[in-house]
């Protein structure tokens, strides 16, 4: 690992993860979601190096009660919302911002229209659309991530089911 990247006063963690494991097996995750909750892939990517700075330092805090995944994946929901209330958030196109989606193997077709719709919901339908279908996670671990009961995480789904269901009305087939 390149210790030039980490500040020298920053606090070295109680068990030293492997951050390059750690980076190949969430990277691309965390990134998709900090991009889909924030709408920029600049800040994005300053969320995701975030992320991973804050996972090396308290990698000893994380006790496996959960998975390492869920665990990473709440930390970056809380850097994203951290960056959504700091001062130099600004509004962005989300038609121009969904060009700059990156695309991996999970998802190369991503279509914007279904993308679109889901951004315009509100941060906490938002999040859970995403932790469940794009990061294919569980309700209980949703639940984890985001410190709500998991019939909390059940309504907020269906709601945001039903409300991209009205969105896309006649754009995806009757029958299905």
């Amino acid at each position: 690992m390149n210790t030039a990247m980490i500040p020298e006063n920053a606090a070295q963690p109680v068990m030293a993860p492997d951050l390059e494991r750690i980076i190949g097996t969430y990277g691309n995750a965390v990134l998709r979601m900090c991009f889909l909750y924030l709408k920029d892939v600049h800040l994005a990517e300053d969320a995701t190096q975030e992320t991973f700075l804050k996972v090396y330092r308290s990698y000893g805090q994380f006790d496996g009660e959960s998975g390492e995944k869920t665990w990473i994946m709440r930390i970056a929901i809380n850097v994203c919302k951290d960056f959504l209330r700091s001062a130099w958030n600004r509004r962005v196109n989300v038609v121009e911002a969904l060009s700059d989606v990156p695309v991996t193997q999970e998802y190369p077709h991503a279509d914007d229209t279904v993308l679109r719709a889901v951004m315009e919901l509100k941060p906490h339908y938002k999040e859970v659309i995403l932790l469940f279908y794009y990061q294919d996670m569980k309700i209980s671990d949703i639940a984890r991530v985001l410190n709500a009961p998991e019939s909390t995480i059940s309504v907020r789904l269906k709601r945001a089911r039903d409300q991209l269901k009205k969105r896309l009305e006649g754009w995806y087939g009757e029958g299905e």
